[in-house]
């Protein structure tokens, strides 16, 4: 049997292989609504053979948008919308997922094909908010968050996780990575804060486990929740992959039963070696500190090198972002490759080798 396409259970649900959709936004929502674009995009790589197929950074609030075109489930009719999506995914024995998000100071741009930059208030854009009033790249400063707002941001989390869970959705993951509001606070670079959100790791990762803490208290107690954090900021003086695995430590007495590993996106001066699987030592880093299972993401592309990444206990299972845009049947080639078996769609069997 295959590393990769054995089955995984997390509580009480099982994903049928470790071939997992990346969440990648798709600019393609009116309103934070869905469209038949989302449909087809996630109902093909549940065709394709993916365990789970996790939907797009989904924004908590309105302002957490990372662009006016992106996806939300902050009110019901968004939630709504969804269903029929996760009733295909889960009728091809996919696992469906989300990535509930808040984009921070990092929200309010421009989808990638428009020249990705800030979108003003005056062109559909908003005030954005952030843990200080320091700006990403030449982006305005965001409004920096007050206590008492950060008191109620748990509820948002939690309340778009009900939604979730109404929508159809098996498994919630927590965005805390790529420069995003949580990561903001996570990271001495963007957290110039002096109160109890701010100061040392125990202070900057308070927020990040409020929100787990509320999320977890509506997600049921056999599905599973995951956080994705970015390992590193790739900056002198940022957060670094021994914070990270100490604050994976502390997600794992609160209910997180898996940490999705990515790196950067915080900082504008990063500098990043990129070559394949080029992140997965921070993967195989986190695992090993905490004890809690991980996923690997970041230039796995071959079928091998995901099988080795596995065999080697480097990560639990692998997230496929490009790779799978490029091959939505990426899974069912896999399995071919590295002698195993997996799903077909009965529409497709006359093509399958």
């Amino acid at each position: 049997m295959s590393y990769l396409f054995e089955p995984l259970t997390l509580r009480g649900t099982t994903i049928r292989n470790r071939v997992w959709v990346s969440p990648m936004c798709q600019y393609s929502s009116r309103d934070g609504r869905p469209s038949d674009w989302h449909l087809v995009h996630l109902g093909a790589f549940a065709q394709g053979g993916a365990g789970l197929v996790m939907s797009e950074a989904t924004a908590v609030s309105p302002e957490g948008r990372i662009s006016p075109q992106d996806a939300g489930i902050w009110n019901d009719e968004q939630a709504a919308d969804y269903r029929r999506i996760n009733d295909f995914v889960r009728g091809q024995g996919a696992t469906t997922g989300i990535q509930l998000a808040h984009a921070g100071r990092k929200a309010s741009t421009r989808a990638p094909w428009l020249g990705r930059g800030y979108v003003p208030v005056e062109e559909g854009g908003w005030q954005t908010v952030g843990a200080s009033p320091i700006g990403y790249s030449d982006w305005p400063a965001p409004r920096e968050l007050t206590a008492e707002e950060l008191s109620e941001h748990p509820r948002l989390w939690a309340e778009a996780a009900r939604r979730a869970l109404d929508a159809g959705y098996e498994v919630a993951e927590i965005h805390a990575a790529h420069g995003y509001l949580l990561h903001q606070f996570l990271s001495p670079l963007t957290n110039r804060r002096t109160d109890a959100y701010g100061g040392d790791l125990a202070g900057r990762s308070r927020l990040l486990l409020e929100v787990v803490d509320a999320v977890r208290e509506v997600w049921p107690d056999d599905q599973p929740l995951f956080v994705r954090l970015s390992a590193t900021d790739w900056v002198s003086g940022g957060l670094d992959v021994a914070d990270t695995a100490e604050v994976a430590t502390l997600l794992a007495g609160r209910g997180v039963d898996l940490v999705d590993v990515s790196s950067g996106g915080n900082s504008p001066d990063q500098q990043i070696t990129v070559e394949p699987g080029y992140q997965v030592p921070f993967a195989a880093r986190i695992r090993q500190t905490s004890g809690l299972p991980v996923g690997a993401v970041g230039l796995i592309t071959e079928p091998q090198q995901a099988e080795k990444i596995l065999a080697d206990g480097e990560a639990d299972a692998v997230f496929l972002a490009r790779e799978l845009l490029r091959d939505p049947h990426w899974a069912q080639r896999a399995a071919e490759t590295l002698g195993a078996d997996t799903y077909w769609p009965d529409q497709y069997l006359r093509a399958r080798p």
